[in-house]
């Protein structure tokens, strides 16, 4: 006798919509949107696993980091729900899977909703609504409110739906691979995409000043003594137009020399860094904490 297939139904997948209307609601430092999406997909978890093991493995495994633009993590739902209901049923998808795709996936997205919800559907309406609220009509801000809230939520329902079906296509053809190609082509473009992340956003700049280079002759501007006549000033302006300095010693930092080995480097370092505490299990949050008091330490000693 065959056990019966666990289908996630369309009210199960609604209810997991639902809550990731308020997937910004626990964001933390940490891990960022993991516990909204751990909270988004319980209904389906409850159903999926009737064994309390394997619902606590199931919200273990989706408390790692997730962040992405918050309407844009419907179709990564809409993904994850097909994995899993494919897991529940027996298919040999791994938790290195799961987490594959959800990385791989994020990335894209979060730089697709951007511009397009918060730049250009957003200022819209705004303008139209603010427009009829000059106006002194009462239906500028309701048009505002009501506009705004009907695309977002059609754009996260049917976004998550589209992400469960491609989920499903996915899943079928596992015994030819698709899956873990799938699952590896999502890896490396999340490893691409956090690692133009790391250039962006880890910033370490010294302020250093170290010892002033003497500029070689020619490299700078030899001003005449006594008066300037006006042809004597328009040479002094066309040399320093032509990139010569106006002065003998270049300013030299910490900061150039750095940049001018590799550009980043020091950002690149303190991500190696924190990695390897990270495995060391060290606290993200003491690391938080840690590089909160260094920055502040060392921008008082005037080195950064």
């Amino acid at each position: 006798m065959t056990e019966e297939r666990i289908t996630l139904t369309k009210k199960d997948r609604f209810s997991v919509a639902l809550r990731s209307t308020i997937l910004q609601g626990s964001w933390n430092y940490e891990r960022m949107q993991n516990l909204g999406f751990a909270y988004s997909l319980m209904p389906a978890i409850k159903k999926l696993y009737p064994k309390k093991d394997d619902r606590a493995q199931a919200l273990k495994r989706h408390m790692e980091f997730f962040n992405t633009h918050p309407y844009l993590a419907s179709p990564v739902l809409g993904v994850t729900l097909a994995l899993e209901e494919e897991r529940a049923n027996g298919a040999a998808i791994d938790d290195a899977a799961i987490q594959g795709v959800k990385i791989g996936m994020m990335g894209p997205l979060a730089g697709v909703g951007d511009p397009v919800f918060w730049f250009t559907v957003r200022p819209i309406l705004g303008a139209l609504g603010a427009s009829l609220a000059m106006s002194g009509n009462i239906l500028g801000p309701i048009l505002f409110f009501v506009a705004w809230n009907i695309i977002r939520w059609a754009f996260m329902w049917y976004t998550q739906e589209f992400g469960y079906r491609a989920g499903n296509e996915i899943t079928k053809d596992l015994s030819g691979g698709l899956l873990k190609d799938i699952t590896k082509g999502a890896s490396i473009l999340g490893m691409f995409i956090l690692a133009v992340l790391v250039e962006r956003w880890v910033n370490v700049k010294f302020t250093l000043e170290l010892p002033s280079n003497k500029l070689a002759e020619g490299a700078y501007i030899n001003f005449p003594k006594g008066n300037v006549t006006g042809s004597k000033l328009q040479q002094i302006l066309s040399q320093q137009a032509d990139g010569l300095s106006l002065v003998k010693e270049a300013p030299n930092t910490l900061q150039n020399n750095i940049d001018l080995l590799i550009p980043g480097l020091m950002g690149l370092l303190l991500t190696f860094a924190c990695m390897w505490l990270l495995k060391k299990k060290v606290s993200p949050i003491v690391l938080i904490i840690g590089l909160f008091v260094i920055g502040i330490v060392l921008h008082v000693l005037h080195i950064m």
